[in-house]
């Protein structure tokens, strides 16, 4: 069980992962950032500072998630220690015409981050919480960046359309942060970015101030371990996952050959440098396989690397075995991978067998599938209109 943070917030250092709580009066009062950090109890970003939008004059920047919402699906990458957001613009008009200027803070930041680097510009602390679900507790998340390495200014801040529930288009931010490897921010540092001397503390961290003097990003990352998933990390779904893996499953559990074309295109979506995917003859046991190649690096200087498919229309209670894998496996040529594509999940004896032995196999579940299509496609209804139009 999580242990929560509650008594003297305002004194406390920032861990990594940990969980802060405020009360329990199920109003605002229980939002612990305000005593935590001196900010406001809005949504999305919370500033100190004033004008707003100028980053010289922002002293803190607090943002928040809650990871909920499946038009607009705020993701953190602990792997790779990076964080999407998308920004505050849900409607027509102007990209940066928002309740909270938040948008018109992720340009000012982008800009700094592609301008050149400055020993003496200010230029704010960004602190990430994403909320728990139980009242208003919040985690850290980390001490953020803007961008990210090897992204150009073209991609990390990017200008993306969507269409609202009445059919209008309109755009909004999707950045990129950086997790800087900080475990622990400081309670020093956070005291002296709240009096405007984030940039001279002898608090700063090293990695926050190797950004902002050389642009170096030092990510935190975190490896996974083994990575057996139980069952019900493959199949706990939310009523709109369920009803997407309902759909899938409805549609092709008589007719697997079809389901290999869905297969190969949830494929393409998961893997975008994914291509040349061909569905293979029918097998004696009534499967169907695809094979496929997976670009790494464009150009010239880019290759191919084969990889070979499987795709299981089973009852989400219906688990893919040891015998199927090891059917998949079995094909596997020497520099070769294989994707296991399922409306289940992949038992765990089987799981087991695979990362022990460490076969080179990608195994898409049916959480993995709902997840996509909806962040891809939209609502449950979109991707219903998707599989008539396409399948």
């Amino acid at each position: 069980m999580t242990e929560i943070i509650s008594t003297e917030l305002s004194s406390q250092d920032l861990f990594v992962d940990a969980v802060y709580g405020g009360s329990r009066k199920g109003n605002y009062s229980d939002d612990p950032l305000p005593a935590l950090l001196s900010v406001d109890n809005g949504a999305g970003f919370r500033c100190l500072g004033s004008p707003r939008t100028e980053v010289d004059t922002l002293k803190l920047l607090v943002l928040q998630t809650d990871f909920s919402n499946l038009d607009w699906p705020d993701e953190l990458d602990i792997e790779n220690g990076l964080f999407t957001y998308y920004g505050d613009k849900r409607g027509p008009g102007d990209l940066h015409d928002t309740k909270r200027d938040g948008n018109k803070i992720l340009r000012s930041i982008f800009e700094y981050c592609h301008g050149k680097p400055s020993p003496t510009t200010a230029f704010p602390p960004i602190l990430l919480f994403g909320k728990t679900g139980t009242y208003r507790d919040t985690r850290f998340l980390g001490l953020a960046v803007p961008g990210a390495k090897g992204m150009s200014s073209d991609e990390d801040l990017t200008a993306i359309w969507r269409t609202s529930a009445e059919g209008v288009r309109f755009q909004n931010y999707r950045a990129t942060f950086t997790i800087l490897n900080v475990p622990v921010v400081s309670r020093s540092w956070i005291r002296d970015a709240q009096n405007g001397l984030a940039l001279t503390s002898p608090h700063a961290p090293k990695p926050w101030l190797d950004w902002i003097n050389k642009r170096k990003y030092d990510r935190l990352v975190a490896e996974r371990t083994v990575g057996i998933r139980s069952t019900k990390d493959q199949t706990d779904l939310s009523t709109d996952e369920q009803s997407v893996i309902s759909s899938i499953y409805n549609r092709f559990k008589d007719s697997p050959t079809r389901f290999e074309s869905l297969a190969a295109d949830l494929v393409s979506i998961a893997m975008p440098n994914a291509h040349n995917i061909e569905i293979t003859r029918p097998w004696r046991d009534g499967g169907r396989d695809a094979t496929g190649k997976y670009r790494i690096c464009q150009g010239a200087s880019g290759i191919d690397v084969d990889f070979a498919m499987e795709a299981k229309c089973y009852a989400i209670n219906n688990g893919v075995g040891v015998k199927e894998i090891s059917r998949l496996i079995s094909r596997l040529r020497h520099r070769q991978f294989g994707v296991l594509v399922t409306t289940s999940y992949l038992a765990n004896q089987a799981y087991k067998e695979l990362k022990s032995d460490e076969h080179p196999v990608v195994v898409l579940s049916a959480s993995d599938i709902a997840k996509l299509l909806l962040k891809k496609l939209g609502h449950p209804s979109d991707i219903q209109r998707w599989l008539e139009q396409n399948h």
